[in-house]
């Protein structure tokens, strides 16, 4: 499961359709709906209900939105940490 694929997961959940997460992230709809096909069948699950005009999470869909959103924030905090680790003064003050 690529940090990738889980922000586009998440788009489409947001959206609620392929086309228009699709136009969101830059790419094209058919390659987007072949990275959410590759994600359920890398989990055996079936994420998303697809109707013409809506997709709706499936209970995994939903269980696993919960935690993409956990993995997300987390990746992003880390990563704004370790750039201003060194900007950032620390230390101890004895008086």
């Amino acid at each position: 499961m690529e940090y990738r694929v889980l922000k586009y997961f998440l788009t489409v959940a947001q959206e609620e359709n392929i086309t228009r997460a699709a136009s969101l992230l830059h790419i094209s709809q058919p390659a987007l709906s072949r990275q959410l096909m590759q994600l359920e069948e890398e989990l055996g699950v079936k994420l998303f209900e697809r109707g013409k005009r809506k997709t709706c999470l499936t209970d995994a869909g939903n269980l696993l939105r919960r935690r993409a959103e956990e993995i997300i924030e987390l990746t992003e905090k880390t990563e704004n940490e370790i750039r201003h680790h060194d900007s950032t003064v620390s230390g101890v003050i004895n008086i």
